[in-house]
């Protein structure tokens, strides 16, 4: 990051510039997103993970998939690094590599705990599923959604642990 940038300016113009993901040409949304990442130091991973980002988003996936690899090899950190974990395994699945994916989201289960742990158990879920492994996607879908009902939580709870492989 350069040394006069405005972190607070360039979070805030990021964010606007995502919302108006959709709303612009594709190739426009690149362009500006790649002229924002810029304002960062070559090979920033919160760059990286901006334009893994975008890319992923327009569905160009091969695109995506170095581009959060090497974002979490530079040391991406804090809800970006939860989030980009995610967003890759999601590509990595999407690109038919089922198992690296599976791996990471089961290795992110085991981070610290935080808003995000659904959205991990969500997209493990899918992985499982495409691994033919459809029981124990099941299992651990229905146990997390189990935490959000008004009624019959330990119920629900006590089948999605029954569909687990150790129950």
């Amino acid at each position: 990051m350069s040394d006069m940038l405005d972190w607070d300016d360039w979070e805030q113009r990021l964010a606007l510039h995502w919302a108006d993901f959709g709303r612009m040409d594709a190739e426009v949304f690149v362009e500006r997103l790649e002229a924002l990442a810029a304002e960062l130091r070559d090979g920033d991973p919160i760059g990286l993970f901006e334009r893994a980002s975008a890319q992923d988003s327009l569905g160009n996936e091969a695109n995506a998939a170095p581009l959060y690899r090497q974002a979490l090899a530079g040391g991406l950190s804090g809800i970006r690094r939860r989030r980009a974990t995610i967003q890759y395994a999601s590509t990595l699945r999407n690109l038919g590599q089922t198992d690296e994916s599976i791996a990471l989201l089961e290795a992110e289960l085991a981070m610290p705990s935080d808003e995000l742990d659904d959205a991990v158990a969500a997209f493990l879920a899918l992985s499982l599923v495409d691994a033919g492994r459809a029981q124990e996607a099941a299992g651990l879908a229905l146990g997390r959604l189990a935490h959000h009902l008004p009624r019959y939580n330990r119920s629900l709870k006590r089948y999605a642990d029954a569909l687990l492989p150790d129950a």
